[in-house]
């Protein structure tokens, strides 16, 4: 088969003053072919046809039209449920081997045939115009502290000119979080962008029945910072586009810093918050340029920040529980009947009474979940001990797996009074220490002795009581030495 390289090299021979026979020679080809090139003028990919024949039969050429209207009427239907139901349809007529022929057939029918797909129109930045927030979960990467998986989700703020990001620790896609993090951004960057985009985050953009487009909260921390407000159009995810395509960035580059650190597990929260700071700043060293450049064009920073605490007043209820964000905490029952003052940040609520603050609770991730201090009801649980039994916090109770397994032992030898003998055991906890009563009954348990109260007390007390031997060491003493001082100072 003559190449195109060979005709370059007859043409060449040519141009030389050579004989068609020497040129041709020179070419690698008989005199003829050499006659056929010239002629034409052409190179041999030139001359070559497109290939628009089939070289088989199309084994769907008649069930296609089987096929057509599924297709129409369902665009993303898989080659592999249409290919299956040919096969239910017409039994042994199709192999599982010409899948991949109908697969080809339905993707050239898309292309040249189907719906149009949708198109994205790549935006103009201007610097200091625009910032764009929004919330990844980080689970993916398998992050642990003290290796307890770390279940958390990431706020990420992003400049869309420079790309510039930042961004930290959180658990929720509540207002407090997107508060916190928001301005955490405007002030490390040292100004706020004129302009700030958000996905439909129900934290800071209202349902469509509302008329406000924007929550009452949001509205004020936007107006704190003179910032302009804007939000996606509903399922559009790709509005947002430069913070999401950082969360992608940012994962990846994460997960690849994990591999090279050997461990995804670090000693502290703390920790691993300095690893994420540090990847970040290192994201941004090739930014710099740009960044520079927004800087001077972002908006001046208030006197001070917006406090992002919601406040909430109510009733403490007569289980001596109070019920915030759709989850229920325990508080002392000293405040059963009274109205107290909730302050919620993205991470605790701050119990207040009477102008003071009584108590800091973790703040529970999610809906219809339930934090009961048992220190806050024992006095009375153990005069209704009966109430254990079918308490629907009861789970809470247990704040261990030990104090779990002593109170399962308690409960299959004393089937009557095992609720009332661990009551017991947890109220020794709340009087003494939690962790010192756990020590006691995993020694118990390890010497299937029964975790009893009186026999955890008594463990305590001999504990507490041992005496510590000490053998002092007395150098001998010197009497001469004395002489001297003596003699020294009646000099």
């Amino acid at each position: 088969m003559t190449t195109d390289h060979q005709i370059r090299r007859l043409i060449e021979a040519m141009s030389r003053g050579k004989g068609i026979e020497k040129a041709a020679l020179a070419g690698g080809m008989d005199v003829k072919t050499a006659r056929k090139y010239l002629t034409n003028g052409k190179l041999p990919r030139e001359m070559k046809q497109a290939h628009v024949w089939r070289t088989r039969k199309d084994p769907f050429e008649e069930t296609w039209e089987d096929l057509l209207p599924y297709l129409q009427e369902h665009p993303r239907l898989e080659a592999k449920t249409l290919f299956e139901h040919l096969q239910e349809i017409y039994p042994n007529k199709y192999q599982n081997g010409q899948l991949r022929t109908l697969q080809r057939r339905i993707k050239v029918w898309r292309a040249t045939e189907g719906p149009s797909k949708e198109v994205y129109f790549s935006q103009k930045h201007y610097p200091g115009m625009l910032g764009e927030s929004d919330f990844t979960y980080m689970n993916s990467l398998k992050i642990t502290i003290k290796k307890e998986l770390f279940d958390h989700m990431f706020y990420h703020f992003v400049l869309t000119y420079s790309n510039w990001e930042t961004g930290n620790v959180c658990f929720s896609e509540s207002y407090e979080s997107l508060s916190e993090g928001m301005q955490l951004a405007f002030w490390k960057i040292g100004g706020a962008p004129a302009q700030h985009r958000t996905d439909r985050l129900s934290a800071a953009v209202n349902k469509d029945c509302n008329r406000e487009e924007f929550t009452v909260r949001y509205n004020v921390l936007l107006r704190h910072y003179d910032v302009t407000g804007i939000s996606n159009n509903p399922n559009s995810g790709n509005e947002n586009g430069d913070v999401e395509q950082s969360h992608d960035g940012f994962k990846n580059a994460m997960d690849q810093a994990l591999m090279m650190r050997g461990s995804r597990d670090f000693d502290s929260r703390h920790e691993y918050e300095q690893f994420a700071a540090n990847l970040m700043t290192k994201r941004n060293s090739g930014r710099e340029q740009k960044f520079s450049e927004e800087v001077g064009l972002l908006k001046r920073l208030p006197t001070c920040k917006l406090g992002d605490k919601k406040i909430i007043t109510l009733k403490v209820g007569k289980s001596s529980t109070i019920n915030v964000f759709r989850n229920t905490y325990s508080v002392n029952s000293r405040l059963i009947g009274e109205r107290i003052e909730v302050r919620a940040s993205s991470e605790h609520l701050e119990v207040w009474y009477g102008q003071k603050l009584i108590e800091t609770l973790p703040r529970l991730r999610g809906e219809a979940k339930s934090a009961i201090n048992y220190r806050h009801i024992i006095d009375w649980l153990i005069r209704k001990p009966g109430a254990f039994e079918n308490y629907r916090h009861r789970d809470d109770l247990f704040p261990t797996t030990t104090f779990r397994i002593a109170y399962d032992l308690l409960k299959d030898k004393y089937p009557d009074s095992g609720n009332k003998k661990y009551i017991a055991v947890l109220n020794l906890a709340a009087k003494e220490t939690e962790d010192g009563v756990e020590r006691i009954l995993k020694l118990l348990l390890e010497q299937n002795i029964e975790p009893l109260r009186e026999n955890v007390a008594k463990r305590m007390l001999e504990s507490d009581n041992k005496a510590v031997r000490i053998d002092p060491i007395v150098s001998e003493v010197k009497l001469s030495a004395y002489d001297c001082m003596l003699s020294c100072g009646s000099v």
